[in-house]
């Protein structure tokens, strides 16, 4: 039988990296808006609610995510509501990007200018770490002690919330000023040949 199924992942303010924004997205950040970016989800690991994503079904549902974040309908909430439903006057962020990166789930946020996103805004510029939670309905069962989520799983959004429970999962404010921490191999990868280039 299909439940809801959320996953929380911590949040904080900090570490930067500007090669991951569109050009738009950086003028967005240098006109004071707040982007934040970093790991959203893990495959194939046990999470702090005791649950495993098999990577295929990650895989397919971040696929699916996509069409919704090209059709800037990727939206979340501060706070976790108890049903399936995005309620559009607690929506505080809408994720621009999303991809997979080995076993984790990257995505790109735009903080909203709503009432929940300008709380959302406050908690964040004040160093209060947030984190942020995976809303889908599944199923699931278990084997040799875990459970395991089932194919019927449907990824609906990403919530923002005050308790994670996946340690070492950062989502990083984009910052207009600094450069401090590279999140994927290619960004590695992008930051050396831009060096290169640059000599």
């Amino acid at each position: 039988m299909a439940q809801l199924l959320r996953e929380y992942y911590e949040l904080c303010e900090g570490g930067v990296c500007q090669d991951l924004l569109t050009e738009d997205e950086k003028r967005f950040v240098r006109d004071g808006g707040m982007m934040l970016s970093g790991m959203m989800q893990m495959a194939e690991t046990q999470n702090g609610n005791g649950r495993v994503y098999p990577q295929a079904i990650l895989e397919r549902e971040v696929k699916n995510y996509k069409k919704l974040v090209k059709d800037k309908r990727a939206l979340g909430e501060l706070d976790h509501p108890e049903d399936s439903v995005i309620n559009l006057r607690n929506v505080s962020h809408q994720i621009t990007d999303i991809w997979m990166d080995d076993n984790k789930v990257m995505g790109k946020m735009k903080v909203l200018d709503t009432p929940s996103g300008g709380i959302l805004r406050s908690l964040v510029d004040s160093g209060v770490s947030i984190g942020i939670s995976s809303r889908g309905l599944g199923s699931v069962t278990e084997n040799a002690g875990k459970t395991i989520v089932e194919d019927d799983f449907q990824l609906i959004c990403f919530d923002m919330v005050s308790e994670p429970s996946t340690p070492g999962a950062f989502m990083m404010r984009e910052n207009k000023n600094r450069i401090e921490e590279i999140f994927t191999k290619a960004d590695r990868i992008n930051r050396a040949l831009n060096e290169v280039l640059e000599e």
